[in-house]
């Protein structure tokens, strides 16, 4: 079981690694996708099925997709300028930084916080699904209007408009 965690782990990291240093769009999705799956397989050998099996179905599977159709849509591909200048040296002192800050907080915080062990829980999907329906009802419906308006908002980005100098000079 170790080596199967160490083995996800490692995919995780090296997939998640190149999502961010991917320069296609599409090709860094698909690493993101494959770094999911992977995290998956380690709630899964930690005794969380039904979280693995949720990071499964919404992340990998709906919003990665969601994703991978927006950038079809708008035509990320097109700006290699841009691009060339996001990926200059330069460019990655400040999320450098915060990510080694986000590092040192997270090894301090592993060293000074100490968890108790609680009894363990069971919880059916059955009892998600009533809480998320009853209790919180209107965090699940903002989320979904939230992901509508996006999925708007990139239709109407994505499609773009002829412009017509004159009637003659119609493009095609």
């Amino acid at each position: 079981m170790n080596m199967i965690f160490y083995i996800a782990a490692f995919v995780s990291i090296i997939s998640t690694g190149l999502a961010i240093t991917g320069k296609n769009a599409i090709h860094a999705l698909l690493f993101l996708i494959l770094s999911l799956l992977s995290i998956s397989i380690i709630f899964y050998i930690l005794g969380a099925p039904f979280i693995a099996a949720l990071e499964v179905i919404i992340y990998a599977g709906a919003i990665m997709v969601l994703f991978i159709f927006v950038i079809m849509m708008l035509n990320v591909g097109l700006e290699k300028e841009m691009e060339k200048k996001w990926l200059r040296p330069r460019m990655w002192i400040l999320p450098t930084i915060l990510a080694a800050i986000l590092l040192i907080n997270f090894l301090i915080m592993l060293k000074t916080v100490h968890f108790e062990k609680t009894k363990e829980v069971v919880v059916l999907p059955k009892q998600v699904g009533i809480s998320l329906f009853t209790t919180y009802l209107i965090g699940v419906e903002i989320a979904a209007i939230l992901l509508l308006a996006g999925i708007i908002g990139a239709y109407h980005l994505g499609s773009q408009k002829k412009k017509v100098i004159h009637r003659f000079m119609e493009k095609n």
